[in-house]
């Protein structure tokens, strides 16, 4: 029974059924299942499954999406049960995400934000047309271990390039990991700025965010 359960909450991920996911993880729920448990052995399953799928190209972005989204109302119904039992899911590191000043994209950095939240990060978006001292503050707010930076335009890609100097300049670049991303971004670019990662996409980024906390 509860093989056969976990493998239909990876199956509502793959399916991007969030209604499904919902349902599962009720019953869970209900039959007193670790919620826990729930999560690392069967919605994430569905995830890691749409995520190699999405980086082979036997999947694409709305499918990712609709996984992404579908993980994120399992989590939601979890998570009072969690919270019930005092069992905490393992939190990888805290994440400050955001589209860059001038930068209005949001698709992108919000798939991203969906895949770091179900992959076991703390997420804070700050959403679009963000500026370096807004991202700096909540930086020290919630004393984030990466900055995830989204630009989309050639234009504003220099204001990742701004992000890390003002953190340069505060003495918190090191400490604070800044990954980048975004169309116009290059291996190059990230080089030239000092950016510590990069990814093209959002599966990607989850692995660059596990690999500058030392995940994986």
């Amino acid at each position: 029974m509860t093989t056969e359960l976990f493998s239909a909450m990876a199956q509502s991920i793959i399916d991007g059924d969030a209604d499904v996911a919902i349902e599962l993880a009720q019953k869970a729920i209900a039959s007193g299942m670790d919620p826990l448990e729930a999560i690392t052995q069967g919605y994430v399953v569905g995830v890691n499954q749409v995520g190699d799928a999405f980086s082979n190209g036997d999947a694409f972005l709305p499918e990712l999406v609709m996984a992404g989204e579908a993980m994120k109302a399992a989590v939601a119904t979890l998570e009072p049960e969690m919270a019930r039992r005092g069992t905490q899911r393992e939190v990888f590191g805290k994440v400050v995400l955001a589209t860059v000043e001038g930068d209005i994209h949001e698709i992108g950095k919000s798939l991203v934000g969906t895949m770091l939240s179900a992959s076991g990060f703390q997420v804070y978006d700050l959403g679009v047309d963000a500026s370096s001292a807004k991202i700096l503050a909540k930086v020290r707010e919630v004393n984030a271990d990466i900055v995830a930076l989204s630009a989309l335009l050639t234009t504003t890609m220099v204001k990742q390039k701004e992000v890390i100097e003002v953190l340069t300049r505060e003495g918190m670049h090191g400490k604070v990991k800044v990954m980048v991303g975004g169309a116009p971004v290059t291996r190059e670019w990230v080089n030239k700025i000092g950016a510590d990662g990069y990814s093209e996409d959002a599966i990607g980024a989850v692995h660059v965010a596990k690999q500058l906390v030392g995940k994986e």
